[in-house]
């Protein structure tokens, strides 16, 4: 565990997010953002743990994952503006961020979304022999999909190396967990036969040390697993949005992560100006992502068809008929 990168991703999060905010609220990020800010340690824990080969589904509230990943801040931050330098030329937005080359499937505008699209990679994955993992990330009110149902049946039945991780912030949308599921989470997931962790999803460290249990059976061939890290958002939904759903004080119930591990880091005797070296130069990046993003072209609109579609990668059968 490198426990400066941790806290490096961390603060790269929750920094690109603040901005993300802020230059939204001044016009110059358009459509809708819903930030991650609350939540970084998930990612952050999760994702210490991808390596070459693996594979991630996400969410509309997907920049911690991207960022988390090793998406390049600079062409993620041309990508919300909408510039042809974006990681996706500036096609998919916030709630598309695609990313092949660092194994990126998507993040993903409907609710449930990346589930089916992760299952569909572990088959690949099988298939081809491949060693590695699928993340996939979703929020509590994906469990109220039928896609999620079929996803984990699929996924224990076939015995394929998913890891499901849910992001548990207890709202979707607007609406309370309890207020439109009449299950456990854990007692839906065990009657699977699909191992089961439940995290505090504030804590890095935390999430760290379960998805690295859960994913040791997973590599191992044993099939799929499920870490529900429990958490907060600590903005609305989406920028903008009222809150009259929930009162600001459960806010008080959950640490800010970024916060936490930074009191701990101290706490364990890492000098605070190796902090502040640090949070410096993600500053300086973050800084230069958000010019480069200012200063790239918009797209043109000749290419507003271009990749759309892909070439088969192998002669089907039926084809020549």
């Amino acid at each position: 565990m490198d426990r400066l990168e941790l806290y490096r991703t961390l603060y790269r999060i929750r920094r690109f997010e603040e901005r993300v905010e802020a230059l939204f609220r001044a016009g110059k990020i358009p459509g809708f953002v819903h930030l991650y800010i609350g939540q970084e340690a998930v990612a952050t824990g999760v994702l210490a743990h991808y390596r070459r080969g693996d594979y991630l589904t996400s969410t509309h509230r997907g920049h911690g994952h991207a960022l988390a990943l090793g998406v390049e801040p600079g062409s993620m931050m041309a990508e919300l503006f909408g510039r042809s330098t974006g990681v996706c030329r500036g096609k998919g937005g916030s709630m598309h961020l695609f990313d092949p080359g660092r194994g990126m499937l998507g993040a993903n505008g409907i609710v449930a979304g990346g589930i089916p699209i992760a299952v569909g990679a572990g088959l690949g994955l099988r298939l081809r022999g491949g060693a590695g993992v699928v993340f996939c990330f979703f929020g509590d009110g994906a469990t109220g999909r039928g896609v999620f149902h079929e996803g984990l049946n699929l996924a224990a039945l076939w015995k394929l190396p998913v890891f499901f991780v849910l992001e548990n912030n207890f709202y979707a949308s607007t609406t309370g967990f309890a207020e439109s599921h009449a299950f456990g989470t854990e007692s839906l997931v065990r009657a699977y036969e699909i191992p089961y962790r439940s995290v505090n999803g504030q804590d890095v460290e935390a999430v760290y040390e379960a998805a690295g249990d859960l994913l040791e059976g997973v590599r191992a061939g044993r099939g799929p697993a499920f870490l529900e890290a429990r958490t907060y958002r600590f903005k609305g939904h989406y920028v903008g949005d009222p809150e009259r759903y929930r009162k600001r004080e459960e806010a008080q119930g959950f640490p800010d992560p970024l916060a936490l591990y930074r009191e701990r880091l101290l706490g364990m005797g890492v000098p605070e100006p190796t902090l502040r070296a640090l949070e410096a130069a993600e500053e300086a990046t973050l800084d230069q992502a958000v010019g480069f993003a200012e200063a790239s072209p918009w797209p043109d609109a000749a290419q507003a068809l271009e990749d759309l579609f892909a070439e088969p990668v192998r002669d089907y059968p039926w084809e020549g008929a």
